[in-house]
């Protein structure tokens, strides 16, 4: 987990970081295949949630703190990361574990699309994927960082095999006013110029108040080296910025591209893309599972004891005594309730916001308050043309309102491919979802044209995910420090509120944009109400 961005004085829970962002099938049961669920009509309902004691249970140990006696049973709400991860460290613990899932697959935002997939928007338009076979998009999550242990953890137990994502390549573009400039030579001029300057100064004696002699002879070394500076300090280009023409087998001797000048690269809007790799969250090596991300949660819920329940449509969360009902209703209608010790509820909050929950004041309104992120995904399926220009993975800063372009990294030079032709975050996903889906897919094969000229042709069987308009996420994830969110609600719901506890990756530091987020704060609430022998502290007499 990543260090406090922010504590406040006398709180023990810190604040998730702040966003950076650079714009992560089912198994169907019978309703009476597990224990715990049985139908139920109204009137019995209410006589069983109504008519018990809905008292509010006595107050909950802070999350992850000594155990919670009499916790036998405990139903967990979703079926993405966090409740299956709860849900696998509760069973090995021994507890009957009951989770629900409204969609009739599992994975929660770890959602892969696949030819022959359809899915239908909250404003009633669906799609239907029509890649070919082998071909998939990874609709949410679709990288996992090399220092993300929890969820690589999980991929070695589960035996979830892993391959490299190219996350970042310099054959890639930004969009530049004079055409498409290759990464590699937008950096290494970058590189050249901000060196030479430097260089310069040293010469000139600038730094002598700043920096002994001893010092200033070796960085004018370092920077004849990392600018790849000629020996009197100037930059006039290098091969590392790109071949105009390359070596040949035996006269033909290679030659650097023209370097562009430091006013020209400075003058692009998209040259912070340069930066993209240096986040901590995207730095090589990236992996991702082999056939798709959502490879995860279905090994993940193959490895409970009791299966999953999907189509479950969460209808009212309830106390009942001192333990929770949870009413939900079945594909057909039908009215169903389970009842357990505690529940574990991992739904994101614009959802349970629209479900009828027996919450403290505090907490309903926490709930409602929460403002989630906009962002958009569109996807072709094409012949792989970015190869012939050796593209392979990696990301095109393309700017404007589609921002990137990212190309896949598992069929290298393969007749098929599936390209992310836009994937927008924020203010600009938000924008650009407004439009109607047919021009969203026109400007995404504007942009791709932009860089590939020509090639806009190429793109074949488009695909929109805008996670605003997903039913059962309505967002992909939300900032604690931005869009009128509180920090102090973070906190809140970081504790029990009575026989309910709350994770997800939304209440972690990773604030919903990573797995990991999920796998920590679900192993949190797993110890919350039975802790795991390695979070045990022995006792000594």
């Amino acid at each position: 987990m990543l260090p406090p961005a922010l504590r406040r004085a006398g709180s023990s829970i810190p604040t998730p970081r702040r966003s950076a962002c650079w714009a992560d099938s089912g198994i169907s049961v019978s309703q009476r295949s597990f224990k715990g669920v049985a139908p139920l009509d109204r009137r019995a309902l209410l006589r069983s949630l109504g008519g018990a004691t809905l008292a509010a249970a006595l107050p909950a140990p802070v999350v992850g703190a000594t155990r919670t006696d009499g916790v036998g049973s405990v139903v967990i709400l979703g079926a993405g990361i966090a409740g299956l991860v709860a849900a696998r460290e509760l069973e090995q613990r021994g507890v009957d574990v009951t989770v629900l899932e409204a969609r009739e697959r599992v994975g929660g935002r770890v959602w892969t699309l696949r030819g022959g997939d359809s899915f239908t928007d909250t404003d009633g338009t669906t799609q239907r994927v029509g890649f070919g076979d082998g071909l998939y998009l990874n609709a949410g999550a679709a990288r996992i960082p090399s220092h993300h242990d929890g969820v690589l953890g999980l991929c070695r137990d589960l035996h979830v095999p892993l391959e490299v994502l190219v996350n970042s390549s310099r054959s890639a573009f930004i969009a530049d006013a004079d055409g498409p400039l290759r990464l590699r030579q937008a950096a290494n001029d970058l590189r050249g110029h901000l060196s030479a300057l430097l260089e310069k100064g040293l010469r000139a004696g600038s730094f002598d108040q700043t920096i002994d002699a001893p010092t200033r002879k070796a960085l004018e070394s370092f920077l004849t080296g990392y600018g790849d500076l000629a020996a009197d300090g100037h930059y006039g280009g290098s091969a590392r910025s790109g071949l105009a023409r390359p070596p040949g087998a035996f006269d033909e001797v290679q030659q650097a591209v023209a370097p562009r000048t430091l006013d020209q690269l400075l003058a692009n809007p998209n040259l912070a893309g340069l930066l993209f790799e240096e986040e901590i969250y995207m730095q090589a090596t990236m992996l991702a599972p082999v056939g798709g991300m959502d490879r995860i949660p279905r090994a993940l819920a193959a490895s409970l004891r009791k299966p999953v329940v999907t189509g479950a449509d969460i209808v009212e969360i309830r106390r009942a005594g001192a333990g929770v009902g949870i009413v939900w209703r079945d594909a057909k209608g039908g009215a169903q309730v389970v009842r357990a010790d505690r529940a574990i509820i991992t739904l994101p909050l614009p959802v349970l916001a629209g479900i009828k929950g027996d919450f403290s004041a505090p907490v309903k309104r926490a709930i409602a308050a929460a403002h989630y992120q906009d962002t958009v995904k569109v996807a072709f399926q094409s012949r792989p043309f970015w190869e012939e220009q050796q593209v392979y993975g990696g990301l095109s800063f393309v700017g404007g309102e589609t921002s990137v372009i990212w190309y896949p990294s598992d069929r290298f030079q393969q007749p098929q491919a599936v390209l992310l032709a836009a994937y927008m975050a924020l203010d600009a996903a938000k924008s650009f979802a407004a439009r109607p889906i047919p021009e969203q897919i026109a400007l995404a094969r504007a942009a791709v044209d932009r860089i590939h000229p020509g090639h806009g042709a190429d793109l074949q069987s488009p695909v929109v995910v805008n996670w605003r308009k997903t039913p059962h996420n309505l967002g992909p994830w939300l900032d604690w420090h931005a869009d009128g969110n509180s920090l102090d609600d973070f906190r809140l719901l970081n504790q029990p509120d009575g026989p309910f506890l709350f994770a997800g990756s939304h209440l972690s530091q990773y604030s919903g944009q990573w797995q990991e987020g999920a796998v920590l704060s679900a192993r949190r609430a797993a110890d919350a109400l039975v802790p795991s022998p390695a979070n045990v502290t022995p006792r000594h007499a």
